[in-house]
Parts: structure tokens; sequence; C-alpha cells
């Protein structure tokens, strides 16, 4: 279903499903994403429903509320049922899997009386992680660092609240004010309400500006990424993070602040280099990365090679154990 009006979706998809009047005892499992209401689904097909896997690439105890917007809690309890009626639970990352545990005690620690506490750990019992597959290859040919100039900073995070794009552009800003020359490609998907930021970044940027919009071919996006020296994440969200894996794969330098889940995916020996601390701290290391890019060939292109554990050739055999498993449950 298209991604959009998730509250919708959220309510509304397991009878879009159930209309669909799917063959279920022809199926020896089914995937779903949290977005789903899994407990709705199964009440209504009753014993034809097969063993399920419910995936989290993101979960509504830790999403951050949009400004204006305040806790619906029906959400967050729509997670754990969906997570109850699953047979196997997927994080798409550690970093998810700990925030969503350690933030469940206390969500469930908001009803008043009969806390059923006891789902922290039956949800526990039967997750586990598993890092998304990325569409690249498994080994990498060639350099992969860029030699574009002026250095290319490039914004391929979807334009919403969540991923900060005020933080992102203020550090621009910066930058700009101190006379350092760059070009800004400004891709990722934008959806009806975009921030005020991306709006008038057009007028303020002028011919450094080289990219504007979402970009449809798979081809010319990884073409942007190729040419783009500078990757940057603001992002107040992140359980594993597409599009900086695959901006880091395709040789960018990446800035990324030091929290969510990237001192997970990114190893350690690199962290000092590539990670800030604050807005303060940004702004200094973007500088420097900017006026200094040669100097961080080489760290760029370890960096772009440690990005292959994340390739679907390293991580399909994860996934077809817990496949396998999940269609076992069928036969039992």
């Amino acid at each position: 279903m298209p991604a959009r009006h998730w509250k919708w979706r959220m309510r509304g998809a397991a009878l879009h499903f159930m209309g669909l009047n799917l063959p279920l005892k022809d199926y020896d499992g089914l995937i779903v994403t949290d977005l789903m209401s899994l407990a709705d689904f199964k009440a209504l097909t009753g014993p034809n429903c097969p063993p399920t896997l419910a995936y989290f690439h993101e979960n509504q105890l830790t999403y951050p509320l949009a400004p204006g917007e305040t806790m619906d809690l029906q959400y967050g309890f729509t997670d754990i049922t969906t997570a109850l009626s699953a047979q196997c639970v997927v994080f798409n990352s550690k970093y998810h899997f700990e925030s969503f545990f350690s933030a469940l005690p206390d969500f469930l620690g908001m009803m008043p009386e009969y806390r059923p506490t006891w789902v922290v750990q039956e949800i526990r019992n039967k997750s586990t992680v598993l890092y998304p597959g990325c569409r690249f290859p498994s080994e990498k040919k060639g350099t992969a660092f860029s030699s574009s100039f002026p250095p290319l900073i490039v914004w391929n995070h979807r334009w919403e609240f969540d991923k900060n794009p005020k933080a992102f552009f203020d550090a621009i800003d910066a930058v700009t004010q101190r006379g350092i020359d760059f070009r800004l490609a400004l891709l990722g998907e934008d959806f009806r309400n975009v921030p005020d930021e991306f709006i008038t970044a057009r007028k303020r940027y002028g011919d450094r500006l080289v990219q504007y919009g979402y970009v449809k071919e798979k081809s010319t996006y990884l073409w942007w990424l190729s040419k783009a020296s500078i990757v940057i994440s603001t992002s107040n969200q992140e359980n594993f993070g597409v599009s900086v894996v695959e901006a880091i794969r395709h040789g960018c330098l990446p800035l990324l602040p030091k929290r969510l889940v990237y001192p997970e995916i990114v190893p350690k020996a690199f962290q000092s280099d590539f990670f800030y601390e604050n807005q303060a701290d940004l702004v200094e290391k973007l500088a420097s990365a900017i006026s200094n890019y040669w100097q961080f060939r080489e760290k760029v292109e370890l960096l772009s090679d440690a990005m292959g554990i994340y390739a679907w050739d390293n991580v399909i055999e994860a996934y077809d154990a817990q496949l396998q498993t999940l269609a076992l449950m069928q036969k039992k």
C-alpha cells in the first residue's frame, strides 16, 4: 500500500487485506510490518491465518511527535498487540530492539491499573534483529571516492520533520557565511507537507544548488551518490538508515550524530572523524570536511568497504533461516 496516511493504514490495512479474500490456506507464512494491525487481521481470519512474522522498521512508542502533535496511545497498543499476535518479531537494528523494550515498561506504566507487564517478556522471547539488506554488491569494484570539486554535499533522506532539516540547513548556512565553497544536492522523497526549509532552499542557495527534489530512476539516484562528496544526517529518528549506508557505500564522507543507530552501523574506528556531538561540532566538522576533503580519502574508502556487510548477499542467509523457521511452524 502507498506510503501515506500512516494512521489510517494502522487502523484499516487489516480490513483491506481481508477484502482481498486471500487463499490463506495456500500460504506457509505471512510477513507484515508494524503498520499493520495484525491482531485485527488474525481475529477476522481465525484459524485460517498461517504463522506470521512482524517486521518492525519503526514503532509508535519511540517515534518523535510532529510539531503540535500529542501522543495517540492507541497506536502504541497496536504495536503491542501486533507483536503479541505474531509468531516471530524482527527489529531492523539492535538499537531499535533496545529502545522499544526500554520504552515499553513506561508506556504500560501510564495505565492507571491492570497493567499487563507480562507482555514485555512475552514479546522479547520471540524477537530478534535482522538488518535490512541494501541493494548494492557485496564486493566493491574500484574506487568509491568522489573527485567532484568543489565538494558536493548531499541530502538523500525523506523531506519530513523527523529528519530535522532545520539543523541541516543551519549547518549549511554556517559554512556559507564562512565563505567556504561547496555544491548542494537535495534528494529524497517529499510528501504533501514539505518542511519550510526545503521550500526556501532554492532561493537561498542559488547556483550552489545543483539538484532539487526526488529522482524517480534508481540509476539517477546512484549517479548522484557517486558524484557526492559528503552526506549529512541531522535526524531525530533513525532505526537503521538505508540512505546513509547507501551514500557511504558510494563514497560519501559521512557526518552523523553520535546517537540513534549510527554508533551501531559505523565501526568505532571511524566515529571520531565522522560523528559530531552537537550543532556547533557539526559546523566545525563540516567546514573541515569541505576544506580538507582529500585528506579523508583513505578513511572514506575503508568505511565504504565496511558497508559491504549490509549488502543483501551478506544478510540473505539470516533471512532464509528466519523464514524457514516460520514455514516450519505451519507444519506443526
